[in-house]
């Protein structure tokens, strides 16, 4: 980012979240997915489930049970709290250094890099949550998920895991950190 680059997040545009739940395709080396690798073991074809395969299946399993939180989540929202920014049109942001600094610490756990931390200018609407009160990536029934999902946009109670929504304008007033070099 760079000093006033302004961002707009409106109700056409998606985020990250929305490209990485939503738009990957999981493959193995011969252009196939796991729905395919299964039915041909199945069908006596025989599914080999080597290494990458499993790669395949486990990557398809996570991808598809995040996007079904998410779902789920913006299920809930749309009924209940239309207010607020959707989780997969919003800028994530943490309302404290200290607030970032868990951010940045958790997606290091995930060789995930922050390259920069920012300080914004906001011209739309907010929604402070707990990412801990998010329905978990587990076999529960939907309902209960449903259920995880109100109590996380009821807000930020816990303050475990404090993530800050934000759509609207949005411009970029500090560069207070630069880790990309």
């Amino acid at each position: 980012m760079c000093l006033g680059q302004i961002i707009n997040f409106d109700k056409n545009q998606h985020n990250t979240l929305y490209h990485f739940f939503f738009e990957r395709e999981q493959l193995n080396a011969k252009g196939e997915d796991f729905i395919q690798m299964l039915k041909g073991h199945y069908t006596n074809e025989g599914m080999n489930m080597n290494k990458e395969n499993a790669k395949v299946a486990i990557a398809y399993v996570d991808q598809t049970i995040r996007a079904i939180r998410e779902v789920i989540v913006e299920l809930v929202r749309l009924q209940e709290f239309p207010e607020y920014p959707s989780r997969l049109s919003c800028l994530y942001a943490a309302k404290s250094y200290e607030d970032v600094l868990k951010w940045k610490d958790l997606f290091d756990t995930y060789n995930r890099n922050v390259l920069q931390i920012v300080k914004l200018r906001v011209n739309g609407n907010t929604f402070e949550g707990d990412g801990s009160l998010l329905p978990k990536e587990d076999g529960v029934p939907f309902s209960q998920k449903m259920e995880q999902a109100r109590e996380y946009w009821k807000g930020n109670v816990k303050n475990e895991l404090p993530e800050l929504l934000i759509n609207g304008t949005i411009e970029v007033v500090e560069i207070i950190d630069d880790f990309s070099a």
